[in-house]
């Protein structure tokens, strides 16, 4: 009984690992593109595209590592 909830958890915490992976990944390319039409980007903006980007390399690693697919 227990191994079933817990396999119900991990799914359900996989799909939301997923949803999140999305929806940094939308993030981040919006600011990649704000800051590609910049000609001349402030520090914050930098900043902000980095900052997208480490939250989105950091969930894809997560899900590496728990060996998920993102094609479903």
């Amino acid at each position: 009984m227990f191994f079933r909830r817990k396999e119900w958890l991990r799914k359900e915490f996989d799909e939301k690992l997923l949803i999140q992976l999305n929806r940094f990944k939308e993030s981040w390319q919006k600011e990649k593109a704000l800051l590609e039409k910049s000609f001349d980007p402030s520090e914050e903006v930098i900043c902000q595209t980095k900052i997208a980007e480490a939250k989105y390399i950091f969930l894809l690693r997560e899900a590496k590592q728990r060996k998920l697919s993102l094609r479903r």
